[in-house]
């Protein structure tokens, strides 16, 4: 069995700065659920693992949804009448609802106000709006921005296009295991210059994928990078025939703000990926909430949708919404924190090690208690503590392995962690107490 261990380190080197430098590349690109943006986003991170770009045709009927014409924007402005860029989308892609049509008028500003967005209770900050599958056209800008116009006339331009023929795109890194069960990862990549919301998830994505696939592997993983909601409808939709081979699932959101770490039930609420996650952050001595699976958030409501009910949870720091940044231009690279995307992949990476390493084991010497001074499991080690830690776990083990109980059920019941409760199972199999029965 593979040993659980911290997977990053503290040094600029570490995983968590490789995921900023990630995010720092990918943060001035402007992407929507569809186009250039996605595109030139999954091959930044197709540079760092094997990912497979899919094009999906624009029309396409996806259960009760259809794929939308692709769109893309070249540029936008609103011009005072000296000519100025008042509002630029060179210097900020929020400045554009996406998906917003092409325009290209003078207006007065009474015309153009029912187009303008802000935030009046942060007059600095530009929000992030959108109009996907209704018809519109808009600028955001800031509070501060929007006391400054004065009657008169505007020059308004969005240079967008809509392209029927167009494709929606994802990226999928499938990792093959030793069976086809599988561990689905999934992150949205339709945002645009919002750092915690979703660069975050595609940055660890992309280092757990890269870790991944260096490793030996139980289960087949599946990374998928996908706009939100129209995406993983997409993907249930195409790919019905392997969705039964989902067995564990998480969808990755906003894992790089400082708050604590909170993850998110799947539908079912009992399943392993849930017990699995909470007892991982139960014994990473660092403050976390669990809260129960609401049909509201990301593309959990897809994968736990009744027909399909996977087991897939969520992990993120503060909740949508939970912080004022969120959907907002102060979502950028101040936020977010290196040491927070570390500890988000390392809670994953330690859940991917449970998952790999749980199974259900038969005690071969179950009539009362084996002598276990003579096959050297008391060892004379540091502390006396330490040594009746380990003799415990070692009881908890043998007694409740009748080739009904997992390791993570022992873990929970006796209150331990599942690496010390690996490492007593390692030891009364090496000894010939124990054998793996299995899952």
């Amino acid at each position: 069995m593979l040993e659980l261990r911290s997977a990053h380190t503290d040094s600029p080197t570490g995983v968590g700065h490789e995921a900023y430098e990630l995010i720092r590349e990918i943060y001035p690109l402007c992407r929507s659920i569809t186009g250039e943006g996605v595109r030139d986003t999954l091959r930044s991170v197709q540079r760092r693992i094997p990912l497979t770009i899919v094009e999906v045709p624009c029309g396409t009927h996806v259960f009760d949804w259809t794929v939308p014409p692709e769109w893309n924007i070249r540029d936008a402005y609103i011009k005072n009448r000296s000519g100025e860029r008042i509002v630029d989308f060179r210097q900020c892609n929020l400045h554009v609802m996406s998906y917003s049509a092409p325009v290209h008028r003078t207006m007065t500003l009474g015309e153009l106000k029912p187009h303008l967005f802000t935030i009046p209770e942060h007059p600095e900050w530009i929000p992030y709006r959108t109009s996907y599958y209704q018809e519109n056209w808009g600028f955001c800008l800031s509070q501060k921005q929007l006391s400054q116009l004065t009657d008169g006339e505007y020059e308004v331009c969005i240079d967008s296009t809509f392209t029927p023929s167009g494709t929606l795109t994802y990226g999928e890194c499938y990792l093959p295991g030793a069976t086809e069960e599988e561990v689905l990862v999934s992150t949205h990549i339709c945002h645009p210059s919002l750092c915690n919301d979703n660069l975050s998830g595609i940055s660890v994505a992309a280092m757990l994928a890269k870790t991944m696939a260096q490793r030996e592997r139980r289960y087949s993983y599946r990374f998928l990078f996908i706009p939100t909601t129209i995406g993983s409808i997409t993907w249930l939709a195409t790919h019905e025939d392997v969705v039964h081979r989902v067995k564990h699932g998480l969808v990755l959101t906003g894992l790089g703000d400082r708050g604590k770490v909170t993850y998110k039930k799947s539908r079912r609420g009992v399943a392993e990926i849930d017990r699995v996650m909470s007892h991982v952050l139960k014994h990473s001595g660092q403050d976390h909430v669990v809260v129960d699976f609401i049909p509201y958030g990301y593309d959990e409501r897809q994968y736990c949708s009744p027909a399909f009910d996977l087991p897939v949870g969520v992990i993120m720091r503060t909740p949508h919404g939970a912080y004022p940044e969120y959907h907002t231009s102060a979502d950028n690279l101040d936020l977010i924190d290196p040491q927070s995307l570390a500890g988000a992949y390392d809670h994953c990476l330690i859940a991917f090690d449970v998952l790999e390493q749980n199974g259900v084991y038969q005690n071969l010497n179950p009539k009362c208690e084996p002598r276990l001074g003579k096959r050297g499991l008391y060892r004379s080690i540091a502390g006396q503590q330490e040594k009746q830690n380990r003799e415990l776990a070692i009881l908890w083990v043998l007694n409740l392995s009748d080739g009904t109980h997992s390791l993570l059920d022992i873990a929970d019941r006796s209150g331990r962690s599942f690496e010390e409760i690996r490492q007593a199972a390692d030891a009364l199999t090496a000894c010939g107490l124990l054998k793996n029965a299995g899952r």
